[in-house]
């Protein structure tokens, strides 16, 4: 096994012993191979990489086909991240080719020709399956039909939906409690089967709703809802087209949201100010050639980020302590620049003493020890937001994945109600969600912690008592199947084992489970990962029509701008075997409830037709009313969003700004602060390659980024075999045969990619409130690799 858990841990159980399934992906660090990385980012590159995907895994009439309907009226949503395309009557307009690279891989990945079905696991055993990379296991193609792991057995063999549907349903109404089962949710999931995957549970009997947000943007919602009042971003796209600064703050767009690019560089050429703060010189972020463009194709490229900020890991509030710092001492100077919005300050919110109190005890060595960034650059980007009427503050998983994420994300909130930021045509708060419809399901009730007046409304609405305790999280889902007081797990979408810190920690609680089923397009290692006996029911792409009784349906998602809109899949399914989330959620809840009489819900007729499933969401959730008619508008609909209008839903009915220490992240000598990262052949744990151009990488994943002075101190040289080593609470958690590659990163920081570094997050660090794993803070020791591959 690549990687292995040292140190305090629960012990295997005899499935694992016995199969030898990996938990863990294979060893590449033999194939590894890094340059430098390149100066500008798209281009002819990106055209060339697009082709190719399209190519391999679709042929190009089909793959061009299916990628003019992405993100078009009538066509379907991209499958990849959740960034708003334009309004078709907006400045802007919107694209006849509205996608970007990564989406084209998603989208290839999707509607590949491949199949997999009986044949396919008869040759394969979990234990062989293990042993191939997650790349290799994407690469099989599409599932075709439902599968089932008897208890002790190595293959999966082919099972009917109705055969499924019955041992799924028999396995809960079995249960002792409907406590002892947890219900993940992926952010690919659309509305209409979020909603009624929430209100099965609920009738079920628990709120054990864990999902995707628990691990990305929960501590931002946490942040925004105690200061705003609203747990989303405030601005819309056409706000880009007014602003004067946009700060960027942990996000890396050109890999993790590309067709932010795009706005960006509009941005950019009509003179707005771009800061970019970020441990890592991301290159998009530098120079781009919008690869849509044929006047851009080659050449120098925009330059997009004015300002770059190589912050130190963890080091993000205290520079935004140190910009504000900087606003408020220039504000006691003479002369008519002036940042603070004193009116709005008075009228609009509470909390600014105490905010003001405890900035003033903020020494400035402090804040320049730990933000790693120097007081003159602080002035820069204080010199930018003093000339900024208007300003923009995008924020992703570099802010949200740390033990202070919250109280981090609320400086950025201060940083923006200083200066009168929230609720003005071309300013706000922008989290930049990573999933399609993660933003989407948590509205529809996808939450494990739902709010008393939801809970109330959908009594009124169905005529039953919803639990009203609080369910498991994700981390919480795990250490109760450790504890074996979970006894089924079920994902509908994502890949739960490579998504999740502590990869052995996490297979080991699946292994405890009496029944582990998936809902799932392609074959991942959670596939692999089991209970003692697990299903895998094949479910249709946003790719793919949608076709029930009474015809074509279409489905809606949210983004990240708080747009609902429409996606019709237009590519024949996969397999005639394959059913849509919608079914299998109601196939589920049927068999699941059959011995409910008191529940009335007509899950046919819900299957038969979406509108009727809008019908409900509109009866229950706020915002929604004329669902299915505003639906059917080429741009959709806008949820409300009081922050937006500057009604601020706090106790005091005013937005908060908050007082909050310095973050501390003491490392001992010799130790470095780790941040794990995507590479741009993946999106979240699907990796459509092995290489990872933008910095220069090509064959592999398990590589370490680290300063070329901490290889140096360390004696140790570029290219060198690593055993990483994390360290937390007296634990240590080990991952083998990482290769060094000398990079630009601040001293005594390191990134590597997921989910081959997850093995390294302990389970028990997380975010105060938010509970968020810390992947973006791990403390970490280097040595040479003790059996370093050849």
């Amino acid at each position: 096994m690549a990687g292995s858990t040292e140190g305090p841990q629960q012990p295997r159980s005899s499935q694992a012993t016995a199969g030898a399934v990996a938990a863990q992906p294979p060893d590449d660090s033999a194939d590894v191979r890094f340059a430098s990385p390149p100066e500008v980012a798209g281009g002819l590159v990106a055209i060339t990489e697009t082709l190719k995907q399209v190519r391999q895994q679709t042929g190009l009439v089909r793959g061009v086909r299916a990628l003019l309907r992405v993100n078009q009226d009538g066509g379907f949503d991209c499958p990849g991240c959740a960034w708003p395309e334009p309004r078709a009557d907006s400045s802007e307009g919107r694209s006849e080719v509205e996608f970007c690279e990564n989406g084209a891989k998603a989208v290839a990945w999707e509607a590949t020709t491949r199949r997999i079905g009986a044949d396919f696991f008869r040759q394969h055993s979990l234990a062989q399956l293990a042993a191939e990379s997650d790349y290799w296991l994407g690469q099989q193609g599409r599932i075709s039909e439902p599968l089932w792991l008897p208890p002790g057995a190595s293959h999966y063999q082919p099972i009917s939906w109705d055969d499924a549907f019955q041992r799924i349903g028999g396995a809960l109404r079995a249960l002792a409690s409907p406590h002892e089962a947890a219900f993940y949710t992926s952010g690919r999931t659309s509305n209409e089967a979020a909603f009624l995957y929430q209100l099965f549970v609920r009738q079920f009997g628990t709120n054990n709703l864990p999902d995707c947000s628990n691990m990305c943007h929960e501590s931002s919602g946490v942040a925004l809802r105690e200061t705003i009042g609203v747990g989303k971003g405030t601005v819309q796209l056409e706000d880009f087209e007014l602003c004067d600064a946009i700060f960027i703050i942990g996000q890396n767009p050109g890999t993790n949201h590309p067709r932010m690019l795009t706005t960006l560089q509009r941005a950019a050429e009509r003179g707005c100010a771009i800061v970019s703060i970020n441990p890592l010189a991301e290159v998009a972020l530098s120079r781009f050639r919008h690869p849509q463009n044929p006047l851009d194709i080659v050449g120098a490229g925009t330059s997009i980020t004015g300002l770059h900020l190589p912050v130190r890991i963890g080091g993000d509030a205290a520079l935004l302590k140190g910009i504000m710092k900087e606003l408020l001492e220039r504000e006691e100077q003479p002369g008519p620049d002036k940042f603070v919005d004193r009116e709005f300050i008075r009228t609009q919110t509470v909390g600014f003493a105490a905010f003001r109190e405890a900035l003033d005890a903020v020494s400035w060595d402090d804040i320049v020890e730990s933000s790693g960034i120097e007081r003159l650059q602080i002035r820069a980007a204080a010199d930018i937001a003093l000339g900024s009427r208007r300003i923009i503050c995008c924020w992703a998983m570099g802010l949200t994945q740390h033990k202070e994420a919250v109280a981090t994300i609320q400086e950025v909130v201060n940083f923006l109600l200083l200066g009168g930021h929230i609720g003005r045509p071309g300013a706000g708060a922008c989290p930049v969600r990573g999933h399609s419809n993660v933003q989407g399901d948590r509205t529809v009730g996808i939450v494990e912690k739902p709010d008393p007046a939801f809970l109330d409304r959908l009594e009124r609405h169905f005529g039953f008592a919803p639990p009203r305790h609080h369910g498991f999280d994700t981390v919480g889902t795990i250490q109760a199947m450790l504890d074996r007081r979970l006894k089924i797990f079920f994902a509908l979408g994502g890949n739960f084992l490579s998504a999740t810190p502590d990869t052995e920690l996490t297979a080991e609680a699946l292994r405890r489970c009496e029944l582990t089923v998936h809902v799932s397009t392609k074959l991942h290692r959670g596939h692999l990962i089991c209970g003692e006996q697990s299903i895998i029911l094949p479910c249709l792409g946003r790719t793919e029509e949608d076709l029930q009784r009474s015809g074509p349906q279409l489905v809606s998602v949210e983004n990240s701008m708080g747009i609902v809109h429409s996606s019709r899949g237009t590519l024949s399914p996969a397999s005639p075997a394959l059913r849509s989330e919608v079914a299998i959620v109601c196939g589920v809840a049927k068999a699941a409830l059959s011995d409910r009489p008191d529940v009335r819900i007509p899950w046919d007729e819900l299957t038969a037709d979406y509108d009727r499933i809008r019908e409900h969401i509109e009866a229950v959730i706020p915002g929604f009313e004329s669902y299915n008619q505003r639906l059917r508008r080429p741009d959709g609909f806008a949820l409300p969003n009081s922050a937006r209008e500057r009604r601020w839903n706090t106790p005091a009915q005013r937005a908060a700004f908050t007082a909050h220490p310095l973050p501390r992240i003491p490392l001992a000598p010799g130790q470095l602060l780790m941040m794990t990262i995507r590479s741009h052949d993946q999106f979240n744990t699907t990796v459509y390659g092995l290489d990872d151009r933008y910095r220069g990488i090509r064959g592999g994943r398990r590589v370490i980024f680290m300063h070329p002075d901490d290889l140096a101190e360390r004696g140790l040289q570029a290219g060198q075999h690593l055993d990483l080593t994390s360290h937390f609470r007296g634990e240590t958690r080990v991952a083998r045969d990482f290769v060094a590659v000398p990079y630009a990163i601040p001293r005594r920081c390191a990134a590597t990619y997921f989910p081959e570094a997850n093995v390294l997050v302990p389970l028990g660090s997380y975010a105060d409130k938010s509970r968020t794993p810390t992947s973006k803070s791990i403390i970490l020791t280097v040595a040479p690799a003790a059996s370093p591959a050849s």
